[in-house]
């Protein structure tokens, strides 16, 4: 098959090599998908440059972890039906060598739920690690029907999916983009849009929640720790999935007199029935209730210029990897 890999961490020019490797095999369990198409996250390429002094947890890592393709083979205790079946991939090279950027993956059966057939491949190829981590965020507290959830950073993979699936579940929902300029946007069926630049944000989402915010969505807690407590509703939850200072000073008395509850979200050590939830009512919301924000499509053989642009930060909208067929 051909795939792309590395077997050093550092710049993608650097260590990512394209060419033949041997297919895999389904073992016990498990499925191969032939894929179509790759997502690539941050976390993808923040493990291939050994982000935060992390090291090769395998001699050679073929990367990305989502993808959407078509099951091929399957190991024994799984039914054979499933060949043939539209798939979305999560979580294939966590905790795994062998990732999506490559014509086929092997997972375990349960990281490939099915792909309804007007689904496209591109969404397909999105859901994975920023659904999974959307979905926590929203859910991981209970059910948010009838409650007010704000979501910051909604541009973005997961911010985008977390105010959907709100949205898909009842909540009324608030969404902050950086700039002024960002507000049209943001989709007025899903959520009410606030900018960040504007001259008193906690009174523009005041305006919207009057009584304070039940759950906020968090991508930049070390930036917006003082306005989400200006924000909280008594007993609110923060469920923060990312920061900018890696140690985020926070106003506590404020804050524990508020009884909000902090929630920290990395997407790789969810709970097994956490993910499988998420699988299900991703595909259940997907028909219909989501959609995601495609910037750029590049094949296999351009997979350095994919990694270098989702590694440039600051651009909105789905990386993708497409396969040779």
């Amino acid at each position: 098959m051909l795939a792309s890999w590395y077997d050093a961490q550092g710049p993608a020019a650097d260590v990512l090599h394209v060419g033949e490797l041997p297919d895999p095999v389904p073992g016990p369990g498990e499925v191969r998908v032939r894929v179509t198409v790759s997502g690539v996250n941050p976390g993808d390429t923040k493990k291939r440059r050994g982000w935060l002094g992390s090291s090769m947890p395998f001699p050679r890592v073929i990367p990305h972890s989502d993808a959407a393709g078509v099951i091929d083979a399957v190991g024994t205790g799984v039914d054979v039906h499933r060949v043939g079946q539209r798939v979305w991939v999560h979580g294939a090279q966590s905790y795994r060598p062998f990732g999506t950027a490559a014509q086929y993956t092997v997972v375990p059966d349960r990281q490939a739920p099915p792909l309804p057939a007007h689904l496209s491949d591109e969404l397909g190829a999105s859901l994975g690690i920023p659904g999974i981590t959307a979905h926590r965020t929203v859910f991981a507290d209970g059910p948010v029907d009838g409650q007010l959830v704000l979501v910051h950073g909604v541009l973005g993979g997961v911010g985008s999916l977390a105010a959907q699936l709100a949205h898909w579940a009842g909540a009324t929902v608030i969404a902050t983009v950086r700039r002024t300029a960002d507000l049209d946007r943001v989709d007025p069926a899903v959520a009410h849009a606030v900018a960040l630049d504007t001259g008193d944000p906690a009174a523009a989402i005041r305006s919207y929640a009057p009584r304070g915010v039940d759950r906020i969505i968090e991508v930049a807690l070390s930036d917006n720790a003082d306005l989400d407590n200006a924000v909280a509703a008594n007993n609110a939850v923060i469920a923060a999935y990312a920061t900018r200072s890696d140690r985020t000073e926070i106003p506590f008395w404020p804050l524990l007199f508020n009884n909000v509850t902090l929630r920290l979200l990395g997407s790789d050590d969810f709970p097994a029935e956490a993910k499988r939830q998420a699988a299900r009512d991703l595909t259940a919301a997907a028909v219909g209730a989501l959609t995601v924000d495609v910037r750029d499509r590049y094949p296999l053989d351009q997979i350095t210029k994919a990694h270098d642009h989702v590694d440039t930060g600051g651009v909105h909208g789905r990386i993708l990897v497409t396969l040779p067929q």
